[in-house]
């Protein structure tokens, strides 16, 4: 098949929709398929199999029309356009690119369904313009069952969850050394965090679980693995200050082990070597979650927060152990179960084990191709 792939963000950064999009296409070549990449400016292939095909200095209307002519000369299958409020510089214009591109189905895979910014006192549009470019499409692939249930009344749509960014693997041998670059005593309940400081992601309940539990004598460490702030939002360098007092409040100072960004194989290292990855997301545990991704596909002992729409695959105390978004003393409960319990650590693990083959990238764009076809089909 011949697959136009439109993108905001490629390759990747550190996360987001930019990897996910990458790791698809490398694996979409591999499987035969040649693949054709419009991106923006700044866009380096990392596969010679994966041609950067055009590069956007901006999201013009000029732009969007000249994705439809690309379409066309390239004679392509399908394009997939890649969708986050964020990307595209918060063009607007990238939302009407299925009214332009007529001989060619778009596909537009949605990352979130949270409304841009347009100008101020935007108001309805920005509901409006969502809408539109979830209804132009030829068909909508969603990412989770909460942008699932979102889109139910359309006709065209299929959920295929992302996968992990975070691929390799660490020889069994090293945990040791990692735990050691963590602070951490054999003894001690190494609890590993994963991601940016984003409020959405209930660092500052798991601080303060933390001190919870070394205030109930347990030997608690926090290892917060990856880059502080990310890029993507702003907001995060604010609430990575608050997360800075809040520490020094708590007198956590010396308990917490910060890796900064660091390569894929040392981010396997660090969780794999954790006694419990702790991922208190406020709004529920999610497929969305690239973080949660990793934590399943390296086998921790994930304690997570109840997702705020079933998510069935998702089992209390089988796979990972669930608690209330933003209850201190629920996740504070929940690490201790963990610290008290070898064998709850290696069921959890095992059932996390177990959920591997629902994120693998080869499942996911062999999906993604079923999808195009039955697309193309109709």
């Amino acid at each position: 098949m011949r697959i136009g792939m439109v993108t905001g963000e490629y390759p990747p950064m550190q996360g987001g929709v930019g990897a996910y999009t990458d790791i698809l296409v490398r694996t979409l070549a591999g499987q035969g398929h040649e693949v054709f990449v419009y991106a923006g400016k700044d866009a380096v292939s990392s596969d010679s199999r994966v041609v950067i095909d055009q590069r956007a200095e901006r999201w013009t209307p000029g732009v969007v029309r000249r994705i439809a002519r690309w379409a066309d000369e390239r004679r392509l299958d399908i394009v997939n356009m890649q969708y986050q409020t964020a990307a595209y510089a918060m063009s607007p214009w990238v939302h009407f690119l299925p009214d332009l591109v007529r001989n060619v189905p778009v596909v537009t895979t949605f990352h979130d369904l949270r409304f841009p910014y347009l100008f101020p006192k935007a108001g309805p549009l920005r509901l409006w313009i969502v809408r539109h470019l979830t209804r132009a499409s030829t068909g909508c692939i969603v990412t989770n069952h909460e942008d699932a249930l979102a889109l139910k009344q359309l006709p065209h749509v299929a959920l295929i969850p992302i996968g992990s960014n975070i691929t390799e693997r660490t020889p069994p041998g090293d945990l040791h050394r990692y735990r050691q670059r963590a602070g951490a005593a054999p003894d001690d309940l190494l609890i590993a965090y994963f991601g940016f400081a984003n409020r959405s992601k209930g660092l500052d309940v798991l601080l303060r679980s933390l001190a919870r539990l070394r205030a109930d004598g347990l030997p608690a460490r926090l290892v917060i693995i990856g880059g502080r702030t990310g890029s993507s939002d702003p907001t995060n360098a604010t609430y990575a200050s608050e997360l800075d007092a809040l520490i020094a409040e708590l007198g956590l100072t010396g308990m917490i082990t910060y890796t900064g960004f660091v390569p894929e194989a040392e981010v396997a290292g660090f969780l794999a070597a954790s006694d419990a990855t702790a991922l208190p997301f406020l709004d529920g545990a999610s497929y969305r979650r690239g973080t949660l991704m990793a934590a399943i596909e390296h086998g921790c002992a994930i304690v997570t927060t109840e997702p705020a729409v079933p998510v069935p695959t998702f089992v209390d105390g089988e796979n990972m152990l669930l608690v209330p978004p933003g209850n201190v003393t629920a996740l504070a409960n929940a690490l201790s179960r963990l610290y008290h319990s070898p064998d709850l650590r290696e069921r959890l693990r095992h059932g996390a084990r177990a959920l591997r083959p629902l994120f693998d990238w080869s499942r996911i764009a062999r999906d993604t191709v079923a999808f195009f076809e039955q697309i193309r089909r109709r």
